[in-house]
């Protein structure tokens, strides 16, 4: 039966790359929402490509450019906040959601909400709003489908198999580029070195948090979620090779682990297929020429981050929505130029320190929280560059 598709974040890498899959396979898929931010030009021509009902622009300031890129294509164009909810509202039976950081949140919710199958690569979604989030999900019927190739690792090592059998569940990293640096060393590491990323071609924001080992404590805390078992069974192993994905350990002492090629079309088909599975042009995996797999415990003295993550996840609430948006400021700021490597956590932790949000009932709670954190790492900031 054909499934009916929208995706939000379409120009990013992982909606590339879920129009990659789509592509390959016409016959399955429709395409009815594509939503994306400032490449307007490659949304037009994407939408033109797969035939989209309607491309969305969160820019407002973008709608007329779009417009007329689609001039005789027959595509709705629409912009801002309030379209992105109206197409995540469309009725799509499976909706990619990857938008980067806390502007997913609301289609995310509205996504959830339509009570149909959310494919989830927007983990701030999950890290900000994560009990709201699985909420709707729980009340309309959603299915919630990891995308992360650490979460839908878990996912697919559990198997439908019982929570309550689960002795551990551990995240592998790769460690990132700076896996073997001393603190002295990542002090003078510039973006370009942040985003030179060993294994995985992902964007420029997740590259920086893959480097500060972020990444890692926002997928725990969105692990937590997914998979609620208690922070003290969820634990990071760093594995440089990045074949093994994550494991699961039953309290019978067996070990399940996914293994597969460091590609994301990877667990975007499982999300894709599921509960069936697809093919895709993914490289198979070569154990003997990889030869090893090497493990080493993460150090938090090093990569702080994933000590602030962890402390963050135990207080709940909006702590988690404060780190993000804190790291979201601090990221874009180091990307920018403005500051060095290791003021990214500095700056998370003082925001964490000085602002205890409310706990949150509502989206707009959590946006709410996000602003004032924005504003504080803001002011860090200027303190740190006066």
């Amino acid at each position: 039966m054909m499934r009916t598709v929208s995706i939000f974040g379409a120009t990013g890498s992982v909606g590339r790359s879920t129009i990659d899959l789509i592509a390959r396979n016409p016959d399955d898929f429709r395409i009815l929402a594509l939503a994306g931010n400032n490449d307007v030009d490659g949304l037009a021509q994407m939408a033109r490509d797969v035939g989209a009902q309607v491309a969305v622009t969160a820019n407002p300031a973008n709608y007329g450019a779009l417009k007329a890129a689609l001039v005789g294509s027959g595509v709705e164009a629409a912009a801002g906040e309030q379209a992105l909810v109206d197409a995540a509202q469309m009725g799509a039976d499976w909706t990619m959601a990857s938008i980067v950081g806390c502007a997913g949140l609301k289609p995310t919710m509205a996504a959830l909400k339509a009570g149909r199958t959310v494919a989830l690569a927007n983990k701030e979604s999950l890290v900000s709003a994560g009990g709201l989030m699985m909420d709707a999900a729980r009340r309309s019927g959603a299915t919630l489908l990891p995308v992360d190739s650490e979460h839908n690792a878990i996912f697919q090592c559990l198997a439908g198999s019982n929570l309550d059998d689960v002795a551990r569940i551990t995240l592998t990293a790769s460690g990132g580029p700076f896996r073997t640096c001393t603190r002295a060393e990542m002090a003078a590491m510039t973006p370009a070195q942040a985003v030179a990323h060993p294994n995985w071609s992902m964007g420029a924001k997740i590259s920086v948090d893959s480097a500060t080992m972020m990444n890692k404590g926002l997928e725990l805390i969105e692990a937590a979620h997914l998979f609620p078992v208690g922070l003290d069974r969820i634990e990071i192993l760093v594995h440089p090779q990045s074949v093994i994905h994550s494991m699961v350990e039953y309290r019978d002492r067996s070990t399940l682990a996914q293994l597969g090629s460091p590609d994301m079309r990877i667990p975007i088909a499982h999300a894709l297929a599921w509960p069936q599975r697809m093919a895709t042009p993914c490289q198979p995996l070569d154990l003997a020429r990889i030869g090893r797999l090497d493990f080493e415990a993460p150090d938090e003295e090093r990569f702080p981050a994933l000590r602030l993550a962890r402390a963050a996840a135990a207080q709940g609430g909006a702590t988690p929505a404060v780190m993000n948006a804190a790291n979201e400021v601090a990221v874009a700021a180091f990307l920018n130029g403005a500051i060095g490597f290791l003021d990214i956590a500095m700056i998370v932790e003082d925001v964490l320190n000085r602002y205890n949000a409310p706990v949150p009932t509502a989206i707009d709670d959590i946006l709410a929280a996000d602003a004032q954190a924005r504003a504080m790492a803001g002011h860090v900031m200027e303190r740190l560059t006066a």
